[in-house]
């Protein structure tokens, strides 16, 4: 039983990175007010926030599945509070700082409409930490599986998707980007 719990955890950390990178991908889309035809923003609006919720499951298999195989002996608030864990950690601290980053993102999309649009932006930026920081720690703790040939291509897919999406976003202009940029929206 071990054996398969090590392999969902492992794949499901995998499928999450990928999940995540196209989160991050569309929200810095969604962002820069990104639309085309047969393509209007709010289908990317539906299409990101759709894709965070499947992100959250694969990330919630991973975590349960390391917590319940007995192998490295992770206990449940070792994902909570970083470099608490005896196993690996340094990396599993990175994942828990990633997956504490990615939790406030949730709660604060869940209290959108209880919170400013300033406060949840600000909260918002934390996915441009919390990314590297889980692409970082899949890559130290994978082990073996990250000299793999087709998980390094895989990462660094992705760490080629996230600087290429933000830096588009950064030099894109759209009349409510000026206008947010220039302090109209706060």
């Amino acid at each position: 039983m071990s054996t398969a719990l090590w392999y969902a955890s492992r794949g499901t950390g995998l499928v999450a990175l990928v999940l995540l990178t196209a989160v991050v991908v569309l929200g810095a889309a969604n962002a820069a007010r990104f639309a085309a035809r047969g393509w209007p923003r709010f289908a990317l609006a539906e299409v990101h926030r759709g894709l965070s919720l499947l992100t959250v499951a694969f990330l919630a298999v991973h975590v349960s599945t390391a917590i319940i195989d007995p192998y490295a002996g992770i206990r449940w608030v070792s994902v909570l509070v970083p470099f608490s864990s005896a196993y690996q950690g340094f990396w599993l601290g990175l994942g828990s700082i990633a997956f504490d980053l990615l939790l406030a993102l949730v709660v604060s999309s869940l209290l959108r409409p209880r919170i400013s649009l300033r406060w949840w932006r600000l909260v918002h930026w934390a996915a441009y930490v919390c990314w590297p920081v889980a692409v970082v720690h899949g890559f130290g703790i994978g082990g073996a599986d990250a000299r793999l040939g087709w998980v390094r291509v895989l990462t660094a897919a992705c760490v080629l998707a996230v600087p290429a999406a933000v830096g588009w976003r950064i030099r894109s202009s759209h009349a409510d980007t000026e206008a947010r940029r220039d302090g109209e929206f706060r």
